[in-house]
């Protein structure tokens, strides 16, 4: 088959030649017009479903709303995990699916379910939303509007008319999510006492304002020819007409809304939540992308929009998109991992040029660079995958490897077309016929050694969760190329070999080899013939470095992802529940104020409470900052250090701190925005919150612990209005006016629209701020009894301050409370071990409570184990593989002895720089494997086929083969290593920090292995061959005894 393909690759060389370059066309077309991102999707199948509840306790949105969602939707088809989070007047349950759930399946189970629940919900609470569909790396832009002149409330409404609707408009935005500013509204504000004086009751009021402001249809009319419309235009954006709507006649005289009532323009009440940048108030507008969406490319639509709308708003009016932008990220990124690729290139440029000296043979081999990548992009753009860091990088890691085979290739029809070349002319073949019988020669080294590798990737497609969303596209890349690769070595490279090689050249012949490669086999045949005098030296070193950095191995710490490097930090500064807005505010102000002292911090921009309908649902206690840095001189670390430092002098706030995409990635982990979440489960708050406390206490000491937080689920201030019922009785007050009577005079009741130029506002019927603004005016308000007389609201209900839960958390259906903590200087597995042994000896938990351990670490263990279950398997397929070539089961054990060769680099090269095993080192360490064995197999084939075709003993052969097999090892090896140097040195730049473990590893690893290997390989060759010719000396002395006894 491989003959074939070889031939008819020969005998038809336009044809390949021509398809090489339409496939080199169109693969750079594809790769300009497929969808760039920072990683692969990561998203869990999440439905978000959101229910606004105005103004009900937390404990009554867990009971009423959180309660009847979460059973609906527990049972269903593929649910893994329930989260939920009932605040004041805001239910949010988070529905996990598991990962191959397809999400438009996903929400319309969740839709199903949630139809059966509407009529349990009580009547004042909204509909059941689900979420708009995004993804963890959704948030793609922060917008923030300032103004000089213009006032928050008009600003807000030119962010919630104007911007929102354009940028909703544009194709791919998912979901536009304003914050900050006050949301316009039409009030009317019932003063009590002048109700009192006119005799007018509630109810009155409500019957008249409920049907207000609506226009009526009054059916046509026919004249003159035509049809006329008739409507009644009662509706109007005018405040002094609505003042003058009649509510009752008292003594013939009319009684107007503005007699007993404020009507006028004012600000929402009350706030959930506010913005600032830079410490000025200013309105947030956050837009995030559907899935499958190109970042970049939605960027630039939305820029352009901006711009467009920046020509109509007012001048003062300041839009600024500095803030957050996820393209950012996905430029350095992208533009790291690329200018990796074009060094690594470099680098195997050098090798090949150093080791040939030849401009057309290193040619030759290059050019299956760039095929090999154009076919790797157009596998993944029809597979559906978007061209990211990890599709990047798998590509990265491979750019060595790439040129391998056709450097074996070349090299050996080099060589033959220079034998050929010193035939006398009668003697000589053509240069087709060389080169096909030189690429013959090696076609099944160079397929073998192509599938040893692409099985030492296959433990990756075993990944499940999060890890393998992010890897896998790293190995489709990788292995995808190297296949590439190995066909264009078995077609376009004869061919241009054929073509570049086979003209007439100086009359010696093919030009000499290069001076680096005689130099290095001089100087190598003195140390192999060395080390295979003093074998038990060379082999004693090696096992005493294998066994040291087994060792070593056993000490590096263990953590998930190497730490992001995304640019920006997301801090939350979360203060005591029950704090205002206004308290809440000042305290962001002053973590703004104390960021904006560190230099490479230029903006910092701060949502405290949460939007309308956002899942984010963070009470007015919490402050969220995106705080933008550009390092100039310090690393990453240490200016995270000085944030740290710089915001503990906050008092009574709780400061966590990450990144935008790393604390989203925590939070789908394990619900919480930290790397570590210890979950304590139970039923009293209190109680709970005591023992987080607790737990606290007895972790604050662990080394390497850092933003350590309890979360802030304490009771807040609450007023009750009990009713005394036999009061109620007595006055002829039914329960349902007395309801009525507290939501409209305290939290309002919004009775119509308002709609003014293509916009509505609410129109709210509640008292005036004098009247309900502290507990004895509460107390003094009047309700109306059976006869319509005014009493006080003292008489009929007590008013009582008491305490109740701010925020309460739930999943899977149980009450919990979150200890969270980051870590920082030490890695993740030895932190986490050290809190599990502090909880196990220090805290006694009360019946019915238990912990659960959540985050990045838990993901760890679990990719850890699959990798080492596959990684053993993929092992033993090599061996299997080796066999098939071989035909020899103790050659192809020593072509394994790579392996332990190959750790021996590793494990130094980690203990040198990060000193932690995480899973890209894990991959690392795997793929090593696959691309070691390949010199033990060009060393192992060559040995035999000098023996067995060419008769020489067993040391010539061993001389002989090594020095022959010198050149494309080192070759090979080196062009692999070194294409790694520029990701390796790289490994704290934005895009390079998954690579880097990987190609630290495979870097260490192949310089070791490439070393040893010329060494201990053929010594082992030796002893094995030696102990098997002594024996067949043995036998035949003993055949020739027996022989002449008989005689």
């Amino acid at each position: 088959m491989l003959n074939k393909i070889i031939h008819f690759s020969l005998q038809n060389r336009l044809l390949v030649l021509v398809a090489s370059i339409l496939l080199l066309i169109g693969g750079t077309y594809t790769a300009f017009h497929t969808e760039v991102d920072v990683f692969p999707d990561l998203n869990a199948p999440t439905v978000v479903v959101m229910t606004e509840a105005g103004g009900m306790a937390a404990e009554e949105v867990e009971q009423l709303v959180t309660f009847p969602i979460e059973t609906a939707v527990n049972g269903a088809t593929g649910v893994r995990r329930v989260r939920s989070s009932s605040t004041t007047g805001f239910s949010v349950v988070w529905v996990e699916f598991d990962w191959d759930t397809d999400i438009y399946l996903a929400r319309q189970i969740v839709s199903e379910k949630l139809a059966t629940v509407g009529e349990d919900l009580p009547d004042n609470v909204g509909n059941p939303t689900l979420g708009p569909q995004s993804s963890i790396l959704g948030e793609l832009l922060i917008m923030g509007l300032t103004a000089d002149s213009t006032s928050m409330l008009d600003l807000r409404t030119l962010a919630d008319w104007t911007i929102r609707s354009r940028l909703l408009s544009t194709g791919g935005v998912a979901q536009v999510a304003v914050l900050g500013g006050d949301i316009k509204e039409y009030q009317i504000l019932l003063h009590p006492e002048r109700m009192k004086h006119y005799g007018v009751t509630l109810g009155e009021v409500m019957a008249v304002t409920r049907g207000m402001n609506q226009n009526t249809n009054g059916g046509v009319i026919y004249e003159y020819g035509n049809e006329y419309i008739v409507r009644g235009v009662v509706s109007t954006d005018n405040v002094r007409q609505m003042a003058r709507s009649v509510v009752k006649t008292v003594d013939g005289a009319p009684v107007t809304l503005e007699d007993i009532a404020d009507v006028q323009v004012g600000a929402q009440q009350p706030k959930l939540g506010l913005a600032s940048e830079k410490g000025k108030p200013a309105v947030l507008i956050t837009v995030t992308k559907q899935p499958n969406t190109g970042t970049i490319e939605l960027t630039e639509k939305l820029e352009a929009a901006l711009k467009d709308l920046q020509k109509n708003l007012p001048a003062d009016v300041k839009v600024s998109t500095d803030i957050f932008r996820q393209s950012r990220f996905i430029e350095s990124s992208i533009g790291n991992v690329q200018e990796s690729l074009y060094e690594g290139a470099i680098f195997v440029v050098i090798v090949l040029f150093l080791f040939l000296a030849n401009t057309r043979t290193t040619i030759i081999s290059l050019v299956t660079l760039p095929l090999s990548l154009v076919v790797a992009i157009l596998v993944l753009h029809y597979m559906g995958l978007s061209i990211n860091t990890m599709s990047l990088g798998g590509m990265a890691i491979a750019i060595g490897s790439l040129v391998d085979d056709a450097i074996v290739d070349v090299e050996n029809v080099w060589k033959h077309l220079r034998e050929n070349r010193m035939l006398p002319a009668g003697e000589r073949k053509p240069v087709l016929d060389v080169v096909f019988h030189a690429s013959r020669e090696v076609r099944m080294p160079i397929l073998n050694s192509t599938l040893i590798i692409v099985v030492s990737f296959v433990p990756l497609f075993f990944l499940s969760g999060m890890e393998g969303r992010m890897l896998v596209p790293l190995g489709i890349a990788f292995i995808v190329s190297l296949f590439a690769s190995t066909v264009v070595a078995l077609t376009l490279t004869p061919v241009l070999c054929s073509y570049l090689l086979g003209g007439d050249f100086k009359k010696n012949g093919l030009p000499k080899e290069a001076f680096v490669a005689v130099w290095m086999k001089k100087h190598y045949e003195r140390g192999l013939l060395w080390a295979l005098e003093h074998k038990r030296t060379v082999l004693g070193g090696t096992i005493a470095l294998f066994i040291v950095a087994l060792g070593a191995f056993f000490t590096l710490g263990h953590s998930f992802l190497p730490p992001f490097n995304e640019g920006s930090f997301t801090i939350n500064v979360s203060s005591l529940p029950g704090i205002s807005l206004e308290e809440s505010d000042k305290i962001g102000r002053q973590a703004e104020e104390l960021l904006l002292t560190i230099p490479e911090i230029k903006t910092v921009a701060r949502k405290t409470g949460r939007a309308e309908l956002d899942e984010h649902a963070l009470g007015v206690n919490v402050s969220e900052i995106e705080a933008p840095f550009e390092l100039d001189g310090r690393s990453h670390q240490e200016v995270l250090e000085e944030v740290r430092h710089k915001l503990s002098v906050l008092t009574g706030a709780n400061i966590e701190i990450g990144q935008p995409i790393s604390h989203r990635i925590d939070a789908m982990l394990s619900g919480t925005q930290a790397n570590i979440a210890i979950k304590l489960f139970g039923d009293d708050l209190n109680k709970m919150f005591s023992l987080g406390n607790q737990i606290k206490e007895a972790v604050s000491d662990v080394e390497g612990i850092a933003d350590l937080n309890v979360e802030q689920q304490i009771e807040r201030p609450e007023l009750k209005i009990i009713p005394r019922w036999e009061m109620l009785a007595k006055y002829g007050i039914s329960l349902a006016q007395f309801n009525e009577f507290v939501t409209v005079n305290m939290a309002g009741e919004v009775v119509s629209q308002v709609y003014e130029k293509g916009k509505s506002f609410n129109l709210v019927v509640r008292a005036a701020e004098d009247n309900r603004g502290s507990m004895e005016r509460i107390k003094d308000l009047m309700i109306d009894d059976a006869q319509g007389r005014k009493i006080p609201l003292s008489y009929v209900a007590r008013v009582e301050s008491s305490m109740g839960p701010n925020t309460i958390n739930r999943e899977n259906v149980k009450r919990k409370i979150v200890i969270s903590a980051n870590t920082s200087g030490r890695d993740l597995r030895s932190v986490v071990n050290d809190i599990q042994t502090r909880v196990n000896e220090k805290i006694q938990l009360p019946e019915g409570y238990h912990i659960e351990y959540g985050g990045q670490f838990e993901s760890e263990q679990a990719a850890s184990r699959t990798l080492l279950l596959t990684s053993l398997m993929s092992i033993v397929v090599i061996f299997l593989l080796l066999y098939m070539q071989f035909r020899n089961a103790s050659q192809s054990g020593v072509i394994l002895l790579n392996l332990p060769l190959a750790l021996i680099g590793g494990v130094f090269a980690l203990l040198c720089t990060t000193g932690e095993v995480s899973i890209p080192a894990i991959i690392g360490f795997i793929s090593l494997f696959g691309i070691a064995t390949r010199n033990g197999m060009l060393l192992i084939s060559h040995y035999n086929t000098l023996r067995d075709e060419q008769g020489m003993g067993l040391r010539e052969s061993i001389l002989r083969g090594s020095l022959d097999r010198l050149n494309p090892i080192l070759m090979t090896a080196l062009s692999s290593a070194l294409a790694l140097i520029p990701l390796a040195l790289r490994g704290g730049l934005p895009g390079n920090e998954i690579q880097s473990p990987m190609a630290k590893v495979i870097l260490g690893g192949l310089l070791t292995s490439t070393f040893l290997n010329a060494f201990v390989i053929p010594i082992v060759y030796e002893l094995m061959n030696r102990k098997k010719s002594d024996a067949n000396k043995q036998f035949l002395c003993l055949k020739s005894e027996v022989t002449d006894n008989i005689r």
